[in-house]
């Protein structure tokens, strides 16, 4: 993808710039793009969920300011580049990190505090609803939460009128539709693939569980209506445009394609929702897309079962933690330069000591660590307990130290995704990385190709992310051609001739993890132990 100042000024004046703008975990970012849909600007704002009463969430406060920053400094950004205001854009598009719970009542107000996706509170709910629905539904999904506040008998529960996740709230607030994409839809509650829709079935077998408490709604009353990439999903109402841009230079009625989650929008940035084709996205949190060309032969805890965008199977292997541990590591690295007067540039430290782990010992010299600063449902933790170790025979320096910490941001990762690669034998042709685990250029790559043994390509839009994914989702509304798939849309008109660096696994790589990962889930049953003394 090329870049053309003037052509970039003519788009941006005449109206027909597309915006998508994603809620991550710790930053909020703005991306906009041409009609060539490469990006021409962008803004961010940085932020962190907060723990409250043993809750992670995010205030409204916290949304909004972070929506309005984000998109106010991607203003500035056109403006300094450009000579430029936005006015009017060709379409604009909302995403945001999946699942969590938000309610409302029937005055639209929020009825408890945002839960996010962090939480590990619903162990109960989620075996309960996995056993009677035969599908597995992961403690951080909306339904439940939803279930596990039914079952610790929830004041709040009776009054909700309205049940949505991060991505569909933003939108709902600034287009007035209650509306999901389907792959956010199906982070909320099982998707039947052959409608496209939430589960009739399972939504019966739901109202049958909590049929006893005589509440005065019915599961799909309170649930948003789920769109598929492409549709109409309603505009930006005169309120919304108000709430977005506080300058108040942005246009009401800007078309608004349906709310993403940032698996969709990372599938999406990769060009990866066509089958045998996956990606991970590696950040505060690490998750793997693969996109089956079969059901699975059974229900597993480990894997998550969504869509794309467009509603495909997609087999889905979360882990609550990458690298928030490995980054307060680096942040320690930073303190102690400055104690000695040195001003650190924080790219720089991150791209040297990210590069001092390739010359460290294939399996870590023995060292362990784990990375989790909040729980792991995958290896069964329901709370943080980040922990470094090594014996006394262990090779202890900087490139084993660093190396070990990069093994472990992808450990429970790996456990999800040998399930699908060697247990259940899925096949993949490809596997793309984004996020900020793959910054460094040729680092996280070729970590994450020894972790799985498959080759992986990263592309140079990849730092771009979901916020640039949301985008071209956006931009596929309003520019598809009648019949043209979201496929070939990304592949014709995005991706053409961009097939990023690929990077297979090194043989060295691939044992070196493997050892290490054996010490790790031997470790595991320690840290196990050790926690349930501690309690």
């Amino acid at each position: 993808m090329g870049f053309d100042l003037e052509k970039a000024k003519s788009v941006i004046e005449s109206g027909n710039a597309v915006l998508g703008i994603e809620f991550g975990s710790t930053r909020i970012k703005a991306v906009l793009i041409g009609e060539d849909n490469a990006p021409i600007a962008s803004g961010s704002h940085d932020w962190e969920n907060r723990l409250v009463n043993n809750i992670w969430t995010y205030t409204l406060e916290d949304i909004w300011k972070g929506l309005q920053d984000s998109y106010a400094k991607m203003a500035e950004d056109v403006k300094e580049k450009y000579g430029a205001v936005i006015t009017k854009l060709g379409a604009v598009g909302f995403s945001a990190m999946m699942h969590g719970y938000m309610v409302f009542d029937e005055k639209d107000e929020l009825l408890v505090p945002f839960r996010t996706w962090r939480n590990t509170m619903t162990e109960e709910a989620s075996d309960k609803l996995t056993e009677v629905f035969n599908f597995n539904i992961p403690q951080r999904w909306s339904i439940a939460h939803l279930y596990q506040a039914v079952l610790n008998q929830e004041e709040h529960v009776a009054k909700i009128k309205f049940q949505t996740t991060l991505a569909g709230y933003i939108h709902w607030k600034l287009t007035g539709q209650k509306v999901l994409g389907v792959g956010e839809a199906s982070g909320m509650f099982p998707i039947d693939m052959n409608t496209g829709d939430f589960n009739a079935r399972m939504i019966e077998q739901f109202d049958a569980l909590v049929a006893d408490k005589k509440y005065p709604w019915k599961l799909r009353e309170i649930l948003p209506k789920v769109l598929s990439a492409g549709q109409d999903a309603g505009a930006l109402t005169e309120e919304g445009a108000k709430l977005l841009d506080v300058s108040g230079n942005l246009q009401a009625g800007i078309p608004v394609c349906p709310p993403e989650g940032d698996a969709g929008t990372g599938m999406t940035a990769t060009n990866s929702i066509a089958k045998r084709t996956g990606n991970v996205s590696a950040g505060t949190s690490v998750f793997a897309m693969v996109v089956l060309e079969k059901e699975l032969s059974r229900v597993y805890k480990e894997i998550d079962m969504v869509t794309t965008p467009t509603g495909n199977h997609v087999a889905m292997v979360h882990c609550n933690n990458c690298t928030s541990d490995l980054n307060a590591w680096v942040s320690l690295f930073k303190e102690f330069a400055e104690a000695f007067g040195v001003e650190v540039d924080m790219d720089k430290l991150f791209k040297t000591l990210y590069n001092k782990a390739l010359e460290g010992d294939d399996d870590c010299g023995g060292l362990l660590a784990y990375n989790y600063f909040s729980g792991e449902h995958i290896t069964g933790f329901e709370e943080g307990r980040p922990l470094f170790a090594r014996m006394p025979e262990s090779r202890f320096n900087l490139a084993n130290f660093m190396r070990v910490h990069l093994f472990t941001a992808l450990g429970a990762l790996k456990t999800g995704l040998d399930i699908l690669l060697k247990d259940e034998g899925v096949k993949l042709d490809k596997i793309l990385g984004h996020g900020g685990l793959f910054k460094t250029k040729g680092v996280g790559q070729k970590i994450m190709a020894g972790a799985i043994d498959v080759p992986v390509s990263v592309m140079e839009t990849a730092g771009e992310g979901g916020a640039w994914g949301i985008a071209l989702l956006a931009s596929y509304m309003v520019h598809k051609e009648e019949n043209e798939t979201l496929d070939e849309y990304l592949t014709n008109k995005v991706f053409a001739g961009e097939t990023g660096s690929e990077m297979a696994p090194d043989p060295a790589d691939v044992a070196g993890f493997d050892k290490f990962i054996k010490r790790y889930q031997k470790g595991l049953a320690i840290e196990r132990a050790a926690v349930d003394t501690m309690r």
